[in-house]
């Protein structure tokens, strides 16, 4: 280590030489490292295959559009369902991931939380827009989360993606905030972007 670096110096996040071998994290492994101190319990990071991937911070909009969604979901949920917002998503050993909100059945008992029991996952995106349309759909994907809905909250669009098929979702959807969208497993949640406020922003592209 350079001896002129204070800890606080150094980055946050490095990048593998190509070729070399990276040491895998598991979840329990992350866990324990969290609960002893070794990673603060409030930095911001997934699990993807044992690899720790950094997320951006959140802007005002991002928050503001989060509250809101959570106000109208637990006001209209039914007495079955469970909401959680910004629940880690523990997939398989070495994967985790955190959505926005996490719906399933409230009887289940979270420690059987997995992929093909959540009834809908919702990503509020703003930097990570990119991320969470590609890479991390492809996730969600491969371990059966049977509906992902993306909201782009600059442009105010839920981007629906849904109908699980051999090469990910069968029907992938862009509804503006004038459209009603209605989760396929809890249509009780169906949400009008445009009802609760949430309108395109002047920094569109």
């Amino acid at each position: 280590m350079n001896p002129h670096l204070r800890p606080s110096d150094l980055p946050l996040s490095t990048q593998a030489a190509e070729g070399m071998p990276r040491r895998c994290w598991t979840v329990a492994e992350i866990e324990e490292m969290v609960r002893v101190g070794i990673i603060d319990e409030d930095e911001r990071f997934e699990l993807i295959g044992g690899e720790v991937v950094p997320m951006s911070p959140k802007g005002a909009r991002h928050e503001w559009i989060k509250i809101e969604l959570n106000r109208f979901f637990q006001r209209v949920a039914p007495i079955h369902l469970s909401i959680a917002p910004e629940t880690t998503l523990r997939l398989d050993a070495r994967t985790f991931v955190e959505p926005d909100f996490c719906v399933f059945r409230r009887d289940l008992d979270l420690k059987a939380l997995d992929g093909p029991a959540v009834l809908l996952a919702i990503e509020v995106a703003d930097s990570s827009l990119k991320y969470d349309k590609g890479r991390k759909i492809g996730i969600y994907a491969a371990y059966g989360v049977r509906e992902v809905w993306v909201i782009d909250v600059i442009r105010a669009t839920i981007w629906v993606h849904r109908r699980l098929g051999a090469s990910g979702y069968a029907e992938i959807a862009e509804l503006p905030s004038s459209e009603l969208a209605t989760p396929m497993l809890a249509p009780e949640l169906a949400v009008r972007l445009s009802d609760l406020g949430i309108a395109p922003t002047s920094d569109e592209a």
